[in-house]
Parts: structure tokens; sequence; C-alpha cells
């Protein structure tokens, strides 16, 4: 499965951006794609997750009700809409795909496959 992530960019504080992911592989392979960022100097750290049959997501409590994850089955691509963007959502985001669904998706341990990473970065 190969992923690749699009959409970063610089922004200010409270503005939006759209990240993409487009798998060369969907259900057949996988159960989940999800989202992780790496900020500086930090570690790896789950952002949100969707599962391609169902739409059900998880989300880390620092995203919740300002990002929205969402998929398009027919396109094989996962977004993740970011709004109120804050300068400590600054990073580098990744998007992975996972053979796992269940609460240990959060986990990066979880996931098989990995996109190259997109840089956001939110001013103040």
């Amino acid at each position: 499965v190969q992923l690749q992530a699009s959409g970063g960019g610089l922004v200010q504080a409270g503005g939006s951006l759209r990240l993409s992911c487009a798998a060369s592989a969907r259900t057949s392979v996988t159960y989940a794609m999800g989202w992780f960022r790496q900020g500086p100097g930090k570690e790896r750290e789950f952002v949100a997750a969707i599962r391609w049959s169902g739409g059900m997501t998880y989300y880390a409590d620092s995203v919740k009700d300002r990002f929205t994850i969402s998929r398009d089955n027919g396109n094989d691509t996962v977004y993740l809409q970011m709004n109120m963007l804050k300068p400590e959502d600054t990073a580098v985001y990744y998007c992975g795909a996972s053979r796992f669904w269940g609460t240990q998706t959060t986990n990066i341990g979880r996931y098989d496959y990995w996109g190259q990473g997109t840089q956001v970065t939110v001013s103040s």
C-alpha cells in the first residue's frame, strides 16, 4: 500500500487547512486510516483515525471539535479538515494505514503503512 499525503502549508492562527491522503489500496488490505503528527523535538502522536467501512472515528482530545477526518471510498482518499488552528498544531503530519480497527487504533504500532509527511506551520 502506498500513501501520498498533501495539503500542508503555512497558515495564521485561527485559520484552516485540509490535508489529503491518497491510498493505492483500501478495503482489500486495510481497515482504517489515521493521521499522526510530529512536532519539533517531540514524538509522533495520534491525531485522528477513520474506519473505511462505516466511517467510525477516533480523535485526540487536543484536536476534538477543531479537526474532522473523513473518507472518500470511491477515490481511496482520506481527508483531515483542520479548523481553528493553533501554533501548537505546528508539526509534520503523517498518514498511516492499518489492518486493524479497535480501541488500539490510536496506537502508532497498529499502523502498517506510512506516507511521507506534510508540513503544517501555524504562525501566531
